[in-house]
C-alpha cells in the first residue's frame, strides 16, 4: 500500500469498468448518452438545498486518464478485454456538461448537471459525479440553516475531527462556507479553498499551567489582539469569567471573547454578559459551541442567551441529523445516428422514482416586481420561455392546479460547463460562490425557507414535456397489459 499512488479517475464503482468494457466490446463505445444528477428530496425536509461541488468535479474530469498502474490492474481481474485496456491508454472526456452554478437553490427532480457524451465516457464518471453533489450540496444547505438560525451572529465551522475522514473535512469546509458559516477551524481549507480559519485555545491549554489566571495571561501576552479564552474549564461563573476579567483589565485588552463550551448556555450566557458589561468590558464577545444544530440555536436566540458568535461541529460536518443527499445519476436520452435526441424513462412501482425522460432545459421564473422566485419549469432542450408574454404553469402531479405568471423573468439555470471535452466554464471565486448563495436564499420566500413545513416550491413540467413523459408510461403500461 505504501507504494500506490492514488489516481481519482480510479475511485469509481467496480460495475462502471464492467459496463464500460461490455459497451466496448458489444460495438456501443461511441453511442451518444444522455444522463441527468437529481436528487428527490430537501435534506431535513428543508423548503430547498444549495447546489455544491461542481469545481472539483471540473479537475476531476480535466484530469481523467489511466496510468499504466491502473491498466496493470484490470487487467488482473482477468475479465477486461485487451482491446479494451488499450482503449483506456488514451482515454479522456470528449462530452458535454451542463449544470446549475454552485451556489445556487435547487429543488427534488430538476437536473443539477446533465452530461452528454459516448456512453463509456458518460458511465464512468458517475461515481464521483454524485460524492461531489452529494457530499458537499448536503454540507452547504445544512450550512445555510445554521446561519440562518443564527440571524446575523457570526457561525464558525468547528467539525474536522468528527468528519468522516480528510476530505469530508476539508471539502467540507469549502461547502460550509458557500452555504454561509463565516470561517472554519480547518487550517488546510484555508490555505486551500480560501475559507477563513481561525482559532484560539482548548481546554487542554489551560490545565498546561498552575492556574487559569497563568493560562489566560500567558495567551494574552503572545495573543493580545482580539483573544478569546475558554472559560469552561473549571467553573464559568466562579473562576473562568473573573480570571478573564482580570486578565482583560490588567492589560488594557477591551476588543477580545470568551467562549464557552458547556453548560446551561442560555442561564450562563446571560450571567456572563452581565459580568463583562458590570466590568467595564461591554465590547467583550460571548462565542458559544457544545453540539449545536439549527434548531439548537434557534432556540437560544428564542430564550434570550446572550451569544455573539457560534461554533458548530459535527452536526453541520456531518449534517447528522439527515446525512444522505440522496442525489442520483439516470440515463435520460440517447442519440441517433442522425442527431435525434431520443427520451429514455425509468419506469418504478414507486411513483416517485420514476424519472422524467429527455435532454432538458431549467427555468426559474421570477416575479418582476418582487424578484422572488414562484416556480422552476423544465422544458424539452428545444423549448424557449418567453417571458414577455403570459405563462400558464400546473403541477405534474395535479395537473388541474394550474397558475398564470404575466410579469415574470425566466433564466434559465443550466450553463454549459464543458464542450467537445474542453472547460468553457470560467470558475468563480469562493467568495463570488458564497455571495450568490446568499442572493439566491434571499431571492426565495419566507414561507419556502421554512425549517418546518416549507411551502412546496414547484418544479413544473412544460406541457411538451409532461406529454411526453406521460405517453412513455401509458405505452410502457400497454405493453405490461398486452403482455399479461
Amino acid at each position: 500500500m505504501k507504494d500506490f499512488k492514488r489516481n481519482l479517475t480510479m475511485l469509481c464503482d467496480y460495475y462502471e469498468l464492467t459496463m464500460s468494457n461490455g459497451y466496448f466490446n458489444s460495438g456501443m463505445k461511441d453511442k451518444i448518452v444522455y444522463f441527468d444528477v437529481f436528487y428527490r428530496d430537501n435534506p431535513d425536509g428543508g423548503g430547498f438545498a444549495i447546489a455544491a461541488g461542481l469545481e472539483q468535479i471540473v479537475e476531476y474530469i480535466n484530469d481523467l486518464r489511466f496510468d499504466d498502474e491502473d491498466i496493470e490492474y484490470l487487467r488482473g481481474k482477468n475479465c477486461f478485454s485487451e482491446e479494451f485496456l488499450t482503449y483506456l491508454k488514451d482515454f479522456k472526456f470528449t462530452g458535454d456538461i451542463w449544470a446549475i452554478p454552485e451556489g445556487t437553490v435547487v429543488f427534488p427532480s430538476e437536473p443539477l448537471m446533465t452530461v452528454r457524451a459516448p456512453v463509456i465516457e458518460a458511465q464512468f464518471i458517475e461515481t464521483y459525479i454524485l460524492m461531489m453533489i452529494n457530499h458537499q450540496s448536503l454540507i452547504a444547505t445544512k450550512a445555510a440553516r445554521i446561519t440562518r438560525a443564527a440571524k446575523g451572529r457570526a457561525v464558525s465551522e468547528f467539525g474536522s475531527r468528527r468528519a468522516q475522514g480528510a476530505d469530508a473535512a476539508i471539502l467540507g469546509a469549502r461547502a460550509a462556507y458557500i452555504g454561509g458559516v463565516n470561517s472554519t477551524a480547518c487550517a488546510i481549507a484555508d490555505e486551500a479553498y480560501g475559507v477563513p480559519a481561525g482559532g484560539t485555545m482548548a481546554h487542554s491549554w489551560v490545565q498546561m499551567f498552575d492556574s487559569e489566571y497563568e493560562a489566560f495571561k500567558t495567551y494574552c501576552e503572545i495573543y493580545p489582539n482580539n483573544p478569546t479564552l475558554l472559560i469552561d474549564t473549571f467553573n464559568v461563573i466562579d473562576s473562568g469569567v473573573p480570571n478573564a476579567i482580570r486578565v482583560f483589565k490588567e492589560m488594557g485588552i477591551t476588543k477580545c471573547a470568551v467562549r464557552l463550551d458547556s453548560g446551561d448556555i442560555t442561564y450562563l450566557t446571560k450571567k456572563i454578559r452581565k459580568m463583562l458589561d458590570e466590568a467595564g468590558l461591554t465590547e467583550c464577545r460571548i462565542v458559544v459551541s457544545n453540539s449545536l444544530d439549527e434548531y439548537i440555536i434557534r432556540e437560544l436566540i428564542r430564550q434570550g442567551a446572550e451569544v455573539d458568535a457560534f461554533g458548530v461541529g459535527e452536526r453541520l460536518i456531518t449534517a447528522k441529523s439527515d446525512p444522505v443527499f440522496g442525489g442520483v445519476y439516470k440515463v435520460c436520452a440517447i442519440e441517433n445516428a442522425d442527431g435525434t435526441v431520443k427520451p429514455k424513462i425509468k419506469i418504478s412501482e414507486n411513483v416517485g422514482k420514476i424519472t422524467t425522460p429527455h435532454f432538458k432545459k431549467v427555468y426559474r421564473l421570477r416575479g418582476r416586481d418582487t424578484g422572488k422566485a414562484e416556480a422552476d419549469l423544465l422544458c424539452v432542450y428545444d423549448e424557449t420561455v418567453d417571458d414577455t408574454k403570459p405563462l400558464e404553469i400546473f403541477d405534474p402531479q395535479h395537473t388541474w392546479k394550474r397558475k398564470t405568471l404575466e410579469n415574470f423573468t425566466a433564466t434559465e439555470l443550466l450553463v454549459p460547463i464543458f464542450k467537445n471535452g474542453v472547460q468553457v466554464y470560467e470558475l468563480p471565486t469562493i467568495e463570488e460562490i458564497r455571495a450568490h448563495c446568499r442572493e439566491e436564499i434571499e431571492g426565495m420566500w419566507d414561507e419556502v425557507r421554512r425549517f418546518t413545513n416549507p411551502h412546496n416550491y414547484y418544479v413544473d413540467l412544460s406541457e411538451k414535456l409532461w406529454q411526453i413523459k406521460h405517453d412513455m408510461i401509458s405505452e410502457f403500461r400497454n405493453k405490461k397489459t398486452k403482455n399479461g
